[in-house]
């Protein structure tokens, strides 16, 4: 008995010795978790200057002004106004991008996943005006093309045309073409009939069906009749992953390879490789 005492109260204050690696861990785990709010202040302020200035036309310091936080603490998240630039590259284009190809690995028709891709996007410009500002911003930027849905639009226009769905004499200035009409139309949504606007009826900017009449002219002009065209524009919508708590949507595991190969259009499993 005596014995058993003794072990018990050794055990007590090893145990007392020794503090809670659940209480312990507590701190670090809200250390992580300002961590992770103050960068994404940041990246939510850098998004509404650059989405109105453009990347040249910030500075780090209306930055970091805008989100609240000491100049000093940018640098412990972003090395330069570039690198916090390219997290929101990432966050905007290439994570909507990769959405985009999983949605259009079980589209066979090459026009349907044009049509799919002007949809969504006009959709989601109307959805979230900000993001939509951005796009427009960087689209008709010098770093247009070197954007990962840039590149995946010239990229699925390529293979239209290569598989003789589409009909364009210039690959290139089709696409240039492609790509202009779907940001003038962002355009309008968001400058000529914002909510609450006054745009004549007439115009017809606004409505349930502007998404589907714009992504109608883009197949026109990739060289199909209009009667198709409008047909494959109103088909059923596919659906992207329901959206997380901050908005955007959930995204398996995909690579940031902008040349993913989709040989076989109902093949998944080409699209998300490892």
């Amino acid at each position: 008995m005596t014995q058993t005492r003794e072990r018990n109260s050794t055990t007590c204050a090893t145990s007392a010795a020794q503090p809670s690696t659940s209480l312990a861990a507590k701190p670090q785990q809200r250390g992580l978790r300002q961590k992770q709010e103050t960068r994404t202040r940041l990246l939510e302020a850098a998004l509404r200057l650059m989405a109105r200035n453009g990347m040249e036309g910030v500075a780090i310091n209306e930055i970091t002004e805008a989100a609240d936080v000491g100049f000093g603490s940018f640098y412990n998240h972003f090395a330069s106004k570039e690198a916090i630039y390219a997290a929101l590259v990432e966050r905007i284009f290439e994570e909507y991008a990769d959405m985009l190809d999983l949605i259009a690995c079980d589209l066979p028709d090459p026009a349907e996943v044009i049509a799919v891709a002007v949809r969504h996007t006009l959709r989601r410009a109307s959805r979230e005006p900000l993001w939509g500002h951005f796009l427009i911003r960087e689209g008709f930027s010098a770093r247009a093309l070197s954007h990962t849905l840039g590149r995946r639009l010239l990229r699925d226009t390529q293979r239209g045309i290569a598989g003789k769905r589409f009909f364009v004499a210039d690959p290139f200035i089709g696409f240039l073409s492609l790509k202009g009409t779907l940001l003038a139309a962002i355009a309008a949504e968001l400058h000529l009939a914002p909510p609450g606007g006054d745009v004549p009826e007439e115009f017809g900017v606004r409505g349930e069906h502007f998404a589907e009449r714009m992504a109608a002219a883009v197949l026109e002009m990739l060289g199909l009749e209009r009667a198709e065209a409008n047909k494959i524009a109103r088909r059923p919508l596919p659906e992207m992953e329901r959206q997380g708590k901050d908005g955007r949507p959930k995204l398996p595991t995909v690579p940031k390879d902008p040349v993913v190969t989709r040989e076989s259009a109902g093949c998944a499993r080409e699209c998300v490789r490892a």
